[in-house]
């Protein structure tokens, strides 16, 4: 089958396209054919090294989080999907490889894709789907009347975190630029600012929820507009300890991630809210429940750019510049 791998770490480093042998299916996989994959930061964040230190991966290396695709073999103890389901998913750290004609991924992990959706629809949702999932109901507990300021309105994770937040009766804040200004308050955002004009800590006041992505300066900035026992939930870092213990770091990575948060989480505590860094985990039963939203009607994807398979390096590319509207998709089928 067709790939484009990592054949090593560096930010000037390409996807080499090679062929290699189809995965093996394990008793409790399933093998999905993949019409579709998106493509997130992620992928070039782990492309470049920038995450040896929590997901240590051997090159060579199959990248893409994210899949939409049909069931074309189920292992032995598989129970809940059958040869033919078209289904989506973002596969588990270190079983990641979307950028493929093929992937074996435990159903555990694998939901049946949404009927409302197109394969390059489907496969833009998995993981920012996830991510603002786990973020706002799993990390925050948002409830309806509370506000939560979600930055970067406009990118992959925002366009889904602002109709999710909606769904669940916050109000709801974001930034972006002018051009999408329009695209943001179409998905439900009350407060748009313009980050090239505006200084959003100097507009927003007792937020009960920030969702961070950006980098440390909007960090500490996001701190000052939240209440007292506000949070802070950041998908871009720094990681913090909790998330050390998460995922069985070492001892000495534990205390080097601990080293890394400090200045934040003593400032939160300055400021009586907390911080918490979230990488998001797969999880198939949340990809079921975010299909019935979309089949509702409640979330739609937002989609820039769909790219040929052959052209998966132009599509990274793309994503790296950060001027995607939400989401890009390469397609195989």
């Amino acid at each position: 089958m067709k790939v484009f791998m990592v054949k090593r770490y560096g930010k000037k480093e390409k996807l080499h396209l090679a062929e290699i042998a189809e995965p093996v299916v394990k008793e409790n996989d399933v093998l999905v054919q993949v019409h579709s994959a998106g493509v997130n930061l992620l992928d070039s964040k782990i492309k470049t090294g920038a995450f040896k230190l929590i997901l240590p991966y051997k090159t060579p290396l199959i990248i893409g989080h994210d899949v939409a695709g049909v069931v074309a073999e189920v292992g032995s103890k598989v129970q809940n999907f059958k040869v033919g389901d078209e289904v989506y998913a973002r596969p588990a750290d270190h079983r990641i490889g979307t950028f493929a004609e093929y992937i074996s991924i435990n159903e555990k992990d694998v939901a049946i894709k949404p009927k409302k959706l197109s394969m390059e629809e489907a496969a833009s949702i998995p993981l920012v789907g996830l991510t603002a999932w786990q973020a706002l109901i799993e990390k925050a507990n948002l409830q309806k009347g509370q506000k939560v300021f979600i930055q970067a309105g406009s990118g992959g994770v925002g366009t889904f975190a602002i109709q999710l937040a909606k769904y669940l009766g916050a109000t709801v804040a974001t930034t972006t630029s002018a051009a999408n200004s329009d695209l943001v308050k179409g998905l439900g955002a009350d407060i748009v600012i313009d980050y090239k004009k505006e200084d959003f800590e100097t507009i927003l006041k007792d937020y009960d929820v920030v969702l961070n992505s950006q980098d440390t300066k909007t960090l500490e900035k996001s701190l000052k507009i939240l209440k007292p026992g506000g949070k802070v939930i950041s998908i871009s870092g720094p990681p913090d300890p909790a998330f050390a213990k998460e995922i069985g770091l070492s001892w000495m990575l534990k205390v080097i991630l601990s080293l890394l948060s400090y200045s934040v989480r003593n400032k939160a505590k300055h400021h009586r809210v907390s911080y918490s860094f979230l990488f998001m985990k797969a999880n198939g039963n949340q990809l079921s429940r975010i299909a019935s939203l979309i089949d509702s009607g409640i979330i739609c994807p937002v989609i820039d750019k769909v790219f040929p398979f052959e052209a998966t390096n132009e599509a990274l590319t793309y994503v790296e510049t950060g001027r995607a509207k939400g989401k890009v998709v390469v397609k195989l089928k």
